[in-house]
């Protein structure tokens, strides 16, 4: 995974390549293209064909027919290096991700990259996932096992939010016996609040598991990374589960990482529809692959705001969640 949502051994082995060939992608972070690579692409949409960089050559057609006609006339390489570099990158980058996504016995915060860790190993084989546009969308990114069997759907073309339930519902109803599990956050589950009835009303076992962590957490990172204080990103939470109790719903509210195992596995195994509340760290960090000076001073600019705004407790909590595994 390269990207805003992707992590550091991506980033590095595409600014470390020599050509970079684009199958039906219109990759879209222009800031994370390589500067001195060659780029071929390769699209069914002329439209598509160097509409984020400039190409040094764009092919029009579809990728198995285009492919088929171009191998013939590429050299077998034998050298491996940059494979070996980048995988070896990948492996040291993936080892630092998974272990933030670990928990300790005497935690008592839960964190976001633990839910989607759990979800990931507890899914059935072929569990189709929706995501929230916001944090969900990373903590799936960079935490869900697939294996060609499973599928994930987002919002990723348009990034409109509140899509993963409504998502979730289209799943379920088209592939009645698959596992269909919405990774919704508390703003995006919040904003398509009247539809959850549907789930009964359909009957449909939707598993909706609710990232709880009180704000618009990508827009408030976004405000930071930026150098301001984050502004209208509060967000004042039901409990979620007692609301889906009422509406016919079995509903699971988990606040303690400890309970969060037991809940996902309870939730899964019910029959019909389930919402798992789970009150999740406000204050999480989600990295870029790459951290530039700027960002940096951006950050500084934002704390020092922060703390001249009297929110210094905010910042002790920020270094809690983020320093103290």
């Amino acid at each position: 995974m390269t990207g805003l949502v992707g992590f550091a051994s991506g980033y590095a082995a595409m600014k470390d390549c020599d050509a970079l060939l684009m199958l039906g992608t219109d990759f879209p972070y222009r800031a994370f293209y390589p500067e001195h690579a060659k780029i071929a692409q390769i699209d069914v949409r002329p439209e598509a064909l160097g509409n984020r960089c400039s190409l040094h050559l764009g092919l029009l057609g579809t990728v198995k027919d285009t492919l088929q006609a171009v191998l013939p006339a590429i050299k077998e390489k034998t050298d491996s290096g940059h494979l070996k570099r980048a995988l070896t990158h990948y492996k040291e980058s993936r080892s630092e991700l998974d272990a933030l996504a670990e928990t300790h016995p005497n935690s008592k915060t839960i964190h976001p990259q633990y839910v989607m860790s759990l979800v990931s190993d507890l899914a059935a084989d072929d569990a189709v996932f929706t995501c929230d546009v916001g944090t969900p969308i990373i903590w799936t990114a960079r935490y869900l096992k697939v294996n060609g069997k499973r599928r994930i759907v987002g919002s990723f073309n348009h990034g409109s939010m509140a899509n993963a339930m409504l998502q979730a519902i289209g799943a379920q109803t088209a592939f009645p016996g698959r596992q269909v599990i919405s990774m919704s956050g508390d703003g995006g589950f919040s904003m398509m609040m009247g539809d959850f009835i549907t789930l009964t009303q359909m009957g449909l076992p939707v598993k909706v598991i609710v990232l709880n962590n009180g704000t618009l957490g990508f827009v408030e990172m976004e405000m930071k990374a930026n150098g301001f204080l984050d502004t209208g990103c509060d967000l004042t939470n039901p409990n979620f589960a007692r609301m889906a109790d009422a509406m016919g719903v079995r509903g699971i509210r988990v606040e303690k990482p400890q309970e969060l195992k037991g809940a996902i596995e309870a939730a899964l195994a019910h029959k019909g529809p389930v919402l798992v509340d789970v009150v999740s760290a406000r204050q999480e960090l989600a990295m870029p692959p790459t951290t530039t000076v700027d960002q940096a001073y951006h950050f500084g600019m934002f704390m020092m705001k922060a703390v001249l705004d009297g929110r210094a407790t905010e910042l002790i909590d920020l270094a809690k969640v983020n320093l103290t595994r």
